[in-house]
């Protein structure tokens, strides 16, 4: 597993992961639950870098049936899902504290939102530097590089770090001398 660049500190059985465990990935997302022949078995939980969890019951290293929790406590559903849909864009925050005052803003579920490093994108799981194409982590630690689609979507969809003045200029008094 250390040439793998992940870990396992729990119980054995003849060399093999078996009985209880926390197992954490390189992507560092931590598996903690069962194990039988040193998969996933029987019940267990994913922790993900970014808080969320997702909790299942496991046979032979594949998930039969689980449950997937945001970072922000909403549980996601795969029938009834009404949570920003169409009617409803309001983020899960606003759904559980309500909506801010007329003239305040809320940009993101997490309020304050995150302050994004200029010329760069909040992509959700990191940010993301187009003049390089990586995704890092919001501790700066590497995710991966975007291939075109990815690109295309972050620059289109995803909220970026202000790269221009904004404000008042006086009649008279531009940025710019002609």
């Amino acid at each position: 597993m250390e040439f793998m660049d992940s870990s396992y500190d729990g119980d054995y059985n003849n060399g093999r992961m078996e009985g209880t465990g926390e197992y954490t990935l390189p992507t560092h997302t931590r598996y903690v639950g069962e194990m039988k022949d040193g998969m996933f078995h029987g019940k267990g939980v994913l922790y993900f870098p970014n808080g969320s969890k997702y909790e299942g019951t496991w046979e032979k290293g594949i998930c039969k049936e689980g449950k997937y929790t945001f970072s922000d406590g909403l549980e996601y559903k795969e029938t009834d899902w009404d949570y920003c849909d169409g009617k409803d864009r309001r983020f899960y925050s606003e759904r559980c504290n309500g909506l801010k005052p007329a003239g305040e803003s809320q940009l993101t579920d997490r309020d304050p939102p995150r302050a994004i490093p200029d010329g760069c994108y909040d992509s959700g799981d990191g940010f993301y530097d187009p003049s390089t194409r990586v995704v890092k982590d919001y501790d700066c630690n590497f995710l991966r590089n975007a291939d075109d689609q990815e690109h295309e979507w972050i620059v289109r969809t995803c909220r970026k770090s202000w790269d221009e003045f904004i404000g008042h200029c006086p009649r008279g008094n531009t940025l710019e001398e002609k």
